[in-house]
């Protein structure tokens, strides 16, 4: 009786851990990244403050993510050769490459379909900052009053970083590994808690039983 109690909690800990996974607030945004030769990293300063080296990479993706751990990468090729083959060098300007991700309908707000992902090399002055470099290759743009990049080439037309639930199979939940930043997989603090009651009371039940024998 005592151990099919404790099963039946051990169950009910493990469900409702899944339940907190499987329904997740995010918020639905553009993110910011800068390519580090084969991999995408999130860029630690906004597009309007970073100034880009003549034949660096860049990156855009509008997507729905937790966090800069749960944000997706740009898809698609990234490399500076391909995307400014066909814009020559020029003296006294710079040449950036950029990735623009419009993401996938999932992540789209509602009555919205993302366009198809683009690359453009954008030859601007030497002090240009990214924001000056898209600005160059991908009008409209739309910021917040805390400049905050809300549509790059007019998408969205509406919203930046509205919050969102994000409902996932478990499956679904974790990222590919190429497609999301690294996070940590492990249990949840509250899960690992919740085993650690379940063996004490057990350890507890145990006890009380060898007692009365």
């Amino acid at each position: 009786m005592i151990r099919r109690a404790l099963l039946l909690l051990l169950a009910s800990l493990l469900l409702c851990a899944g339940a907190g996974q499987a329904q997740a607030a995010g918020y639905r945004y553009w993110s910011f990244w800068e390519r580090d030769g084969e991999h995408w990293v999130y860029a630690t300063q906004g597009p309007s403050l970073a100034r880009p080296s003549d034949g660096d990479v860049q990156g855009f993706r509008f997507a729905v993510s937790e966090d800069s751990t749960d944000a997706a990468r740009p898809r698609g090729k990234a490399d500076f050769a391909t995307i400014c083959a066909q814009t020559p060098a020029q003296d006294g300007r710079k040449r950036v490459a950029l990735v623009i991700d419009f993401g996938t309908p999932s992540d789209a707000p509602e009555g919205e379909t993302p366009p198809a992902a683009r690359t453009a090399c954008a030859r601007v002055s030497p002090d240009a900052t990214t924001a000056e470099a898209l600005a160059s290759v991908a009008k409209p743009l739309r910021y917040d009053t805390n400049a905050l990049l809300c549509a790059i080439s007019g998408y969205p037309e509406k919203g930046c970083g509205d919050q969102v639930s994000r409902k996932q199979s478990p499956e679904q939940s974790k990222p590919a590994a190429e497609d999301k930043a690294p996070s940590d997989d492990g249990p949840s603090l509250g899960l690992v808690a919740g085993i650690a009651v379940v063996v004490a009371l057990g350890g507890a039940a145990i006890w009380q039983v060898r007692r009365r024998g």
